[in-house]
């Protein structure tokens, strides 16, 4: 009996003290966008957590003491990058104290620099013109081609940290690409009607929907980027609009709508609310919260 009990008390211990088969990842992105992209890619051998809520303006996010402890335990961070985090995702960077996410760490990655940016601009950038970003716009995951790279990207980085995987996520990459790719064909289709409408938008933060969606964007309800607009250009606005016959102001739900309800009402249009991304938490995947913007459009336009 006690040769028995020795052996198993043996086993029990080899058992309790083995390596799990694989270690999760911990992913921790800027967006719920970035979040649901990653989780797809990633599978069952990540867990991914987003710092920012749909509901919140991705540029002001508050560097709360818990999004510091996120990142902490971070093994990859995803940002959007294009200096749309910069006023506060720096801050929590260096309350982590986690040398792997920090910039050039293999366990950061800014997903602006896997694609083409819109609006670079040409020359000399100062505060006088507005919240511009000197590297282009970085509102590029409304373009569901843009996204493509990025997720081709994040599969890499995510195969570099997890050599042992690469096969699952080059096949999850695949995945996902093949059922965006089949998700766009019937989104292209139903917007179809709606090439050259032209819309008034809030900020810029819709010109990579536009572009890929075939949409003209006239104004915006801003006077510049980020800076709120006053009575003068309101009024130039409703006069414009009233020409063109402007029928939508298009913005995300986290925007004011009190001035874009003001002009819809003066030219006879509609206030057409986006989600302002994928509803992670809840376990909305990228092609879902697409599917949603486009049914919106497709209704309003």
């Amino acid at each position: 009996m006690k040769s028995y009990l020795v052996t198993l008390f043996a086993l029990l211990l080899s058992v309790l003290t083995q390596s799990p088969a694989h270690a999760e990842l911990r992913v921790v992105t800027t967006t719920p966008d970035l979040a649901a992209i990653a989780s797809a890619i990633g599978g069952a051998r990540v867990k991914v957590k987003a710092l920012a809520l749909p509901t919140q303006d991705p540029h002001w996010v508050d560097a709360r003491p818990n999004l510091a402890l996120e990142l902490s335990k971070a093994d990859l961070l995803l940002a959007v990058g294009a200096e749309l985090e910069t006023g506060w995702l720096p801050t929590l960077q260096v309350g982590s104290r986690n040398g792997k996410v920090q910039k050039g760490a293999a366990g950061y990655l800014e997903c602006s620099d896997l694609v083409d940016l819109l609006e670079r601009p040409a020359g000399k950038v100062d505060r006088s013109m507005g919240d511009i970003h000197p590297t282009g716009n970085p509102h590029y995951l409304f373009d569901p081609r843009a996204v493509e790279r990025v997720a081709v990207g994040i599969g890499r980085r995510l195969a570099e940290l997890d050599p042992d995987a690469k096969p699952a996520y080059l096949a999850q990459t695949t995945q996902f690409i093949s059922e965006l790719r089949a998700a766009r064909a019937k989104w292209e289709q139903r917007l179809k009607a709606a090439r050259g409408r032209e819309v008034i938008t809030f900020h810029r933060s819709l010109i990579y929907l536009a572009d890929w969606a075939g949409l003209v964007i006239v104004d915006e309800i801003e006077a510049r980027p980020g800076v709120p607009p006053n009575p003068a250009h309101v009024a130039d606005l409703i006069a414009r609009a009233k020409q063109r016959k402007i029928r939508a102001i298009v913005q995300e739900s986290f925007y004011p709508t009190s001035t874009s309800e003001l002009v819809a009402q003066k030219i006879g249009a509609k206030v057409v609310r986006l989600p302002g991304g994928a509803n992670f938490q809840s376990g909305q995947s990228y092609i879902a919260f697409m599917n949603q913007v486009v049914s919106l459009l497709e209704r309003a336009l």
